[in-house]
């Protein structure tokens, strides 16, 4: 019998974060020397007094199904959350949650998109962007925004690329993998293209809004462009501030015939999310913050380090992040030369492939669409990311030059 898999699920493949991160692991418990700066997972536990408010729901029976748009107490936290933290107003018929914010994302896309809609990517970007387009019967239009513009959209490009069927607008910030952060300024221009385009909405992933090395409060296009509020979704979570990746809660803030749409796709998938998830992920957001500018610091201190050492190394430009825990680093110098043993360096996943074999492993840059790029991760102890970076060092140093 030969089995016949969906040409939807043909349009996408498996995550190459995911792919790289099994073969570092691989490596290690075969017993390489391999630092990983694969995964933007913090290094950091969840806070004590999460865990507990997970233990109490536990040990208090809140083991039950839940309502799929969420635990209202949760929503409500969600409510007083975003008034307090990113200055936006929302019903609380507006907030949903999901199992992580990857699934917010999905169903968002599930819920309007038709074949052949469009979506306006900016590349780099997380690669869950466009498969989650494709999944769902839509086409991703990428539009590149290289090292010269800091990896950020610009105003002119967006007129450009908008079109009669563009039906999404993607702005992740601070960004993965670049770590770019748009500034008011930006964000206005932007917003101003938008106003003259009334049918496109915007999906804001602002996962790592509050891991930024300007010492500035989190900011969106929202803050600066109030009237925008009807068309965008704002997405967030408790995996990157809380150290919280594992228990699997998102949530979504948009027009609430959207969100009542999203509930009805998770109704018919997960249901859901989890109750002990919803329980730590309330704890979460009332327990305050107390806790981030030391996680914070180290993040900027990892940072520091290491594109200090790569800024060095000839054949590389780094881009310094503004926020987020990766370091994105272009590596076309490298490009035509020559490891040692012989062999030719012709792509960024020869560039990874060869700083592996070095014992550092990272995700080569066409995973998120721009190329000839890698990033790293500095979600990980200071010592590896300092060790990392004099690894690649030395490695680039015994390149021989191209014929």
């Amino acid at each position: 019998m030969t089995l016949s898999l969906s040409k939807r699920v043909q349009r996408v493949s498996l995550s190459a974060n995911a792919a790289a991160k099994s073969r570092a692991t691989e490596l290690r418990d075969a017993g390489h020397d391999i630092l990983d700066l694969t995964t933007g997972e913090p290094d950091f536990d969840t806070p004590e007094h999460i865990k507990r408010a997970a233990c109490a729901a536990i040990a208090g029976g809140a083991t039950k199904y839940t309502p799929t748009p969420g635990v209202k107490a949760l929503r409500l936290a969600v409510q007083r959350k975003l008034q307090r933290e990113n200055r936006l107003d929302y019903s609380l018929a507006s907030i949903v949650i999901a199992n992580g914010a990857k699934q917010i994302i999905f169903n968002a896309f599930a819920a309007t998109l038709d074949d052949g809609d469009e979506v306006l990517v900016p590349t780099p970007y997380w690669p869950s962007f466009p498969d989650s387009v494709r999944f769902n019967g839509g086409e991703p239009v990428f539009i590149a925004c290289g090292l010269e513009q800091g990896c950020k959209l610009t105003a002119t490009q967006l007129e450009q690329h908008i079109g009669e069927r563009t039906r999404w607008l993607i702005l992740n910030g601070p960004g993965n993998p670049s770590g770019a952060v748009y500034s008011a300024a930006e964000l206005q221009a932007l917003a101003e293209v938008l106003r003259r385009h009334p049918q496109v909405l915007v999906l804001l992933d602002e996962l790592y809004e509050h891991i930024r090395f300007d010492g500035q409060p989190a900011q969106s296009l929202l803050n600066v462009a109030p009237d925008l509020h009807a068309r965008c979704l704002l997405v967030g979570g408790v995996s990157k501030t809380y150290a919280m990746t594992g228990w699997r809660i998102g949530f979504g803030a948009g027009p609430q015939v959207l969100t009542n749409a999203m509930a009805v796709v998770q109704s018919q998938s997960t249901s859901g999310a989890s109750s002990v998830g919803q329980a730590a992920a309330l704890a979460a957001f009332e327990g305050g913050l107390d806790f981030l500018p030391e996680q914070v610091a180290a993040y900027q201190l990892r940072r520091d380090l290491l594109v200090r050492t790569l800024r060095d190394v000839d054949g590389l430009e780094v881009l310094e992040p503004q926020g987020g825990f990766f370091v994105f680093i272009r590596c076309a110098g490298l490009l035509g030369h020559y490891r040692p043993d012989g062999a030719r360096l012709d792509s960024d996943a020869d560039v990874v492939a060869y700083l592996l074999e070095q014992g550092v492993a990272g995700v080569a840059g066409s995973a998120y669409g721009l190329s000839p790029w890698f990033r790293l991760s500095i979600a990980t102890a200071t010592d590896s990311v300092v060790e990392a970076g004099r690894r690649i060092a030395r490695a680039c140093a015994n390149l021989r030059g191209a014929a």
